[in-house]
This record gives C-alpha cells, structure tokens and sequence, in this order.
C-alpha cells in the first residue's frame, strides 16, 4: 500500500470517527522513516484543504513508554489550529474515537528557530512563554493497538488541545546576549494577564514539561 493510500485510510477514520486495524505491516520494513512519510502525506492534504498549522506536539517523553513501544526516542506530530478547545468548553461527544487526557504544558514560540540543531539557549531565546495544556491524544487505531509505526503515522496519536489562560514569561531564566548563563533580571514577571509573578527560589531551574507519553 502507498504511503498516499494509508494516510487516506487514516484522515477517514479521523472524519467518521470510526477505528481501523493498525497499519504498522502496510508501512512495512522502513519503519519510522516511512511512518513519518505518512504523517507529512497526511499534513500536506490538511494545508491543501485550507487547514493552518500552529505548533507540534512531542509524545513518548517517558522512557517507560518508549521501552513498551521499542524505542529510544521521543516522537512527535502536528497541530493545527481546528485542534484548539478553547479553555472551558467541552468536547462533543463521538467527535473523537478513544479520547485520553494527559497533563502537559505548552512552549509558546516568539519567532521560529531556523537553524538546523539549536541549543538550549537558541531555544531559550525564541520561547516568549509557558502556557498550562490539556492534550486529548486520540487513535485512529482500533482499540488503541499501537506501535511506534502506527502512532507516528497517525499524527503521534494526536486528538484536540487546550490551552491555559495565563502563561508565565520566563524571560528571567533566558541566557545573556553571549549565550553564557542564566542569571536573573531586574524588573517583575507577570503572567499573561498582566499580574505579577511571584519569584520562584533561587534553587529553582527552568520549568520542565511533563515525562509522560
């Protein structure tokens, strides 16, 4: 089967949210490499009907996971801006197939990181803030029979999102100019509605996201 004939099996299933049986054996032997062709086959006919991208998600952060589904990586998938749930409102039921919840928290990017393998403070430059975030994570798969094949394929498994309503700016924990060290800057933090943040103690790092997959 082509990678085109899989992701359409899978954008069905999304739209009448009914499953299908894995589809790790029509990816075949390429394994992830081609697990991934599917998934951009999959974003591409999204952009061709008019859908906006806005972020990605990485999923199998937890090494207990990664060691369930044979891996040593994390992976990741696509979001587009029809998978926000707006804070508050609730999720139809029977939109989605065998939804899940899971706790995360969301990096809100100021400007793209163009270079091919930044560091952390390239990172830590381009992050305006850290938001608190619901993902509903969803499988196109029948009775969520996964593996790493089949999840990356389907899009890392991703359902709808939710974001918080305050984000707290981070710029404190930012590098200097030079890119050497981290120290603290003058002046109150606030969150995304403008109120004042209290400072965290001096032992505190930088925030961390969930290790959950």
């Amino acid at each position: 089967m082509t990678t085109e004939a899989i992701s359409e099996r899978l954008r069905d299933a999304e739209r009448t949210a009914m499953p299908i049986v894995p589809v790790r054996d029509e990816v075949g032997m390429d394994g992830i490499p081609a697990a991934y062709a599917v998934q951009e086959a999959t974003t591409a006919a999204g952009l061709r009907a008019g859908r906006r991208l806005v972020g990605r998600k990485i999923g199998l952060t937890a090494k207990s996971v990664q060691r369930q589904l044979g891996v040593d990586q994390p992976d990741y998938g696509m979001l587009f801006a029809d998978m926000e749930v707006p804070d508050g409102e609730q999720v139809p039921a029977g939109l989605l197939i065998a939804p899940r919840v899971e706790a995360e928290m969301a990096f809100v990017l100021g400007r793209d990181l163009h270079c091919p393998s930044p560091t952390m403070a390239d990172v830590l430059r381009a992050v305006d803030c850290v938001l608190p975030a619901i993902e509903i994570v969803d499988s196109r798969i029948a009775g969520w029979d996964i593996r790493i094949a089949d999840t990356i394929a389907d899009n890392a498994s991703s359902g709808r999102f939710v974001l918080g309503g305050a984000g707290a700016l981070h710029r404190r924990h930012r590098p200097a100019a030079g890119g050497h060290g981290a120290g603290p800057r003058r002046g109150a933090d606030v969150d995304g509605r403008g109120r004042r943040l209290p400072r965290p103690p001096a032992d505190r790092g930088a925030v961390a996201g969930p290790q959950d997959g």
